[in-house]
């Protein structure tokens, strides 16, 4: 199962639920796909939906993931390291009202350096990352040092950010 998340962002995030709805209906994705869409208000057609999922909920389905997709927030990703899951991360971009700013991007490439994660700005691009993913390793490797290092990038990305 793919599962995707969007978080809980009060912004909509219907570029990812979009692009994921057309793979499916256009037998891209064979395998079931499970999305929390948050304040999204695109409903897709071709997968199931929850728009907020309790914690108990939420931990079950990373578990029984085979790929997760997820927007730039440091809890999901995080959530997906430790089980040890195969990710795939979505930055929610600015430039499509999808955040106040592009601070996920910057999270989101950092992993992708360290190998930790594939990281994608043009939607369109979403299917050759599953495939890429699906080549990869059998799970991405889990580091201890990795809430740190998160923890890390989200302090150096505060700081830029309040000296402006």
């Amino acid at each position: 199962m793919i599962l995707a998340m969007v978080g809980t962002h009060n912004q909509q995030f219907n570029r990812l639920l979009k692009e994921l709805d057309s793979l499916v209906e256009r037998g891209k994705i064979k395998e079931e796909v499970f999305a929390q869409t948050g304040c999204s208000d695109f409903e897709p057609k071709n997968y199931k939906t929850q728009k907020m999922l309790s914690l108990e909920e939420y931990k079950k389905l990373i578990r029984k993931a085979s790929l997760v997709i997820t927007h730039g927030g440091a809890g999901s990703i995080i959530d997906a390291l430790n089980e040890r899951k195969k990710l795939i991360i979505v930055p929610r971009l600015a430039k499509f009202g999808e955040h106040t700013n592009d601070h996920q991007l910057d999270l989101a490439e950092a992993l992708q350096r360290q190998g930790k994660a594939i990281t994608i700005k043009d939607i369109k691009k979403l299917e050759s990352a599953i495939k890429d993913a699906r080549k990869g390793k059998s799970s991405f490797e889990k580091d201890s040092r990795l809430g740190a290092e998160l923890r890390k990038c989200l302090e150096n990305h505060e700081t830029s950010g309040s000296a402006k």
